[in-house]
């Protein structure tokens, strides 16, 4: 290994530790203009071949996978009944998969450097970034931590969400990472200052606040804290005495107009959609609190194979008016992906079951609006949340278990991508949790109430129907598509001449 290799290899690993502190349980977000910076100049060293630019880039991504999703082993492990060591085995497999990305973007930006300049590539870099954050959606469906959901917390970028969604905030990141890269290139006083200025300038969009969004009404969000594994597993009494206690916690809230809103979050809970007693509960829950109920419950099919992770939703008048099915499942959560071929992980599944998948985004209708409940996992994914406000929904519900994830890490980077989705489509989200973070945002991302976690509580959640729909709401997905189209024909650039 020459001597720029091992210059590339430290500061990958500098670049991988950078984006790890970018995000929660760390959340030092105004590291987000320089941790990719590290990985970006040192992939611009004239000694490094394309071959050791893909291994530096993958180094990267593996490590900032590791650094970030390491909750996964708690999921499979406490959760999947696996053995510790293949708990690790699966995070490493995990890791070393999805560090193909960040190998993919090193390979793109050192060939833009090879065959044209430093600086166009550094130019490109940019673009080329969000198409492989696009292809991270659209190959793996894990768009998991998008680098531009670093900047959730910068009102004064982040409204520009709602013309390109979470991907234009990524290409600004990535765009002031170039900027540093390019100045200690080039080793220019001149070009660092201005790479600082426009960092700065950028960060001071974290000061500003604009003033709070006007509410008319109010939800109740039942925070469960119903365990995955209750004592005695689900015996009769155990379920009878667990729903007796969450229907007489769930008043509708005093304040804020009519009609009111009850909402219970996913659970671990067997609330079968054609259970009798949960039926009962519910319409006489909805009749008593004269308010509408959604609650994560299990939507049964036409056949008995066919179980759907489900929302219900219930009238004032107790009727059972609506159920919306989950259409993006957890792989290895709730279902497992080429089953034949990976035998050995089916009892990953054994206390979720295997779920059907849903295919309709339906809106259920509160009278003076419409809600779009997406549940847990879906959130992530932005142009399919923008769906339901596309399909008329006015406030957005988002109904999870973060049970599975473990204390650290994922709890707070999963309520971060639920408020960028708040942002990008200009609707308050009523976030209902079985174990936190249940919270209460506004359409500026901002969390205007919320419960502590592995607390059992309910939260009076503030909020209002948004009828406008933002440009990014319209037409989706448009500016990654974009950058896209321009990393592809920067591969197909001449390549620059012997004196250049």
């Amino acid at each position: 290994m020459n001597s720029s290799a091992r210059q590339a290899v430290l500061l990958a690993v500098v670049s991988a530790v950078l984006q790890v502190l970018v995000f929660p349980s760390f959340s030092y977000g105004a590291l987000a203009w320089i941790c990719v910076a590290p990985l970006m100049y040192g992939l611009c060293l004239r000694e490094l071949s394309l071959r050791a630019a893909f291994w530096v880039g993958y180094l990267c991504g593996v490590l900032w996978y590791g650094g970030t999703c390491f909750w996964i082993y708690h999921t499979m492990h406490l959760y999947g009944g696996l053995p510790k060591s293949v708990s690790v085995g699966i995070v490493v497999l995990f890791c070393l998969y999805l560090g193909l990305y960040h190998g993919l973007f090193a390979l793109l930006l050192a060939r833009t450097a090879e065959r044209a300049s430093t600086r166009t590539a550094l130019l490109a870099a940019p673009f080329l970034w969000v198409a492989v954050e696009l292809a991270r959606y659209h190959v793996t469906g894990f768009p998991w931590d998008l680098l531009g959901t670093a900047a959730v917390d910068n009102l004064g970028v982040a409204p520009l969400a709602r013309w390109t969604g979470v991907y234009g905030l990524s290409f600004m990141i990535a765009v002031v990472n170039a900027a540093f890269a390019w100045a200690w290139y080039r080793r220019t006083m001149l070009n660092l200052v201005g790479a600082l200025l426009l960092a700065g300038l950028l960060q001071t969009g974290t000061l500003y606040g604009p003033p709070a969004s006007p509410t008319t009404h109010a939800a109740t969000l039942v925070q469960q804290n119903v365990p995955i594994n209750p004592p005695g597993t689900w015996t009769a009494d155990y379920f009878d005495r667990l729903i007796a206690d969450l229907a007489n916690m769930s008043h509708a809230p005093k304040d804020g107009a009519e009609p009111k809103l009850i909402i219970w979050p996913e659970s671990p809970s067997p609330f079968y959609v054609t259970d009798v007693k949960f039926r009962s509960w519910m319409s006489t829950l909805a009749k008593n609190e004269k308010s509408y109920v959604i609650a994560g419950s299990l939507g049964e099919g036409k056949s008995e194979r066919e179980i759907y992770n489900s929302a219900v939703f219930v009238d004032p008048q107790g009727e059972f008016v609506g159920r919306y099915d989950k259409n993006r499942l957890v792989p290895f959560g709730e279902y497992v992906p080429y089953k034949d071929l990976l035998f050995f992980a089916q009892k990953l599944t054994r206390e979720v079951s295997e779920f059907s998948r849903g295919n309709h985004r339906n809106t259920f209708d509160l009278g003076v609006g419409k809600a779009g409940v997406f549940i847990c996992y879906e959130s992530i994914f932005p142009d399919e949340v923008r769906q339901f406000a596309r399909n008329g929904a006015t406030v957005f519900v988002n109904i999870s278990n973060d049970g599975w994830y473990g204390p650290y890490g994922a709890p707070g980077q999963h309520l971060n991508m639920a408020r960028m989705r708040a942002i990008e489509n200009d609707r308050w989200v009523l976030r209902a949790t079985n174990t936190g973070i249940t919270a209460s945002i506004d359409p500026y991302g901002r969390v205007v109430a919320r419960i502590d976690r592995d607390v059992r509580a309910t939260l009076d959640a503030p909020y209002a129907h948004v009828q406008r729909l933002t440009f990014y709401t319209r037409f989706g997905d448009w500016f990654a598509y974009l950058c896209a189209i321009i990393s592809v024909v920067t591969m197909f650039l001449p390549p620059r001449r012997a004196n250049q």
